[in-house]
């Protein structure tokens, strides 16, 4: 979400929209918004009687209109928050005349996750006139190393670009986990203190040796021994480590080295801007780029496509496993 922070750090100065429509596909920003108000608008003593949690598929939109006109007891404001909203549909018509003479005393948060609002309508306009329209939009995968380096920084924490990239790479773009675990970071680290990735792997469990991204590492350098011993034990550990999300992650790697053979300009710094990767990784493009030639690039990718069909039962025999389907590509991939 952009200026994510900005409004952050409003809510935190008790500087407070009328409303607060957030719509979009990554609950996190949602989420993250709805609890900072629900953190700083009220004292907990105030929250008995002046916070109203509602859940659109158990209250008709004229009754939630109904609490946000009413005034606070004991307190300067009254916070009113809409959960699962996408459920009212047309019913957000309802609010229309709300939104355009909101009451400056009520706090009204709607959360419209998984939908965008249509912004010809009167009400969506209304909330661009006296509150705020936020949309919650899922980070590019080029995004998230950036972002969990803000995160760290916001916690006073710093970490080497390989261990950032290894967050990135093994928890994907699951924002709540991700904060999830550099809180649990924060509480046993020291501001300042480096975070490596022994203290990854001892803290949130992501085997430094033993990762996806240490995986796409070995398939680069063409380090069979590595590469097969790695995928060996993914197998061996299934549910911590979902075959079709590392397929996707071994399908992005070859995607950018495709894009780094059709770069005309192969400086670091311009290699790094067009992958979305940090100057750090862009040694290891450059040794894949010389054991990958383009051609070989775009058959992988086609593999990759075939993979990720018998990985769904398609062309392959009912007792075809995970193993089969690593073995199989990697042998293909690196022979």
């Amino acid at each position: 979400m952009k200026d994510f922070t900005k409004y952050i750090s409003q809510i935190k100065n008790k500087e407070f929209a009328p409303i607060y429509f957030l719509y979009g596909d990554e609950t996190f920003f949602i989420d993250e918004i709805t609890a900072a108000l629900q953190e700083n608008v009220l004292t907990e003593e105030e929250k008995a009687f002046n916070q109203h949690i509602f859940y659109a598929n158990e209250i008709d939109a004229e009754d939630v209109i109904l609490q946000a006109r009413q005034y606070p007891m004991m307190a300067e404001r009254q916070l009113i928050i809409v959960k699962e909203a996408q459920a009212y549909d047309k019913q957000l018509n309802a609010f229309e005349a709300y939104f355009k003479n909101p009451v400056p005393s009520t706090i009204l948060v709607i959360n419209y996750k998984y939908k965008k609002p249509d912004g010809r309508t009167a009400y969506a306009k209304a909330v661009k006139a006296n509150g705020l329209l936020l949309e919650s939009n899922k980070l590019y995968e080029n995004q998230i190393p950036e972002w969990i380096y803000n995160l760290l920084k916001q916690k006073k924490l710093k970490a080497q670009p390989n261990v950032i990239q290894l967050l990135a790479e093994s928890i994907g773009d699951d924002l709540s986990r991700i904060s999830n675990e550099v809180k649990k970071l924060a509480m046993v680290l020291n501001p300042g203190e480096e975070l490596t990735l022994e203290l990854v792997e001892k803290h949130i469990g992501i085997s430094k040796d033993y990762n996806i991204f240490e995986l796409t590492k070995a398939i680069g350098v063409k380090n069979k021994k590595k590469a097969y011993l790695i995928a060996h034990h993914f197998t061996q550990n299934p549910k911590d480590h979902n075959f079709v999300f590392y397929l996707g992650l071994i399908f992005s790697f070859f995607h950018k080295l495709m894009l780094y053979h059709a770069l005309p300009d192969k400086s670091r710094t311009s290699v790094a801007k067009i992958l979305g990767v940090s100057p750090f990784f862009v040694k290891e493009y450059e040794i894949a780029a010389q054991n990958y030639p383009l051609k070989k690039v775009t058959a992988i990718i086609s593999l990759l496509r075939d993979t990720d069909m018998k990985s769904k039962g398609l062309g392959v025999g009912s007792n075809t496993t995970e193993k089969d389907l690593y073995n199989e590509l990697l042998f293909k991939i690196l022979h």
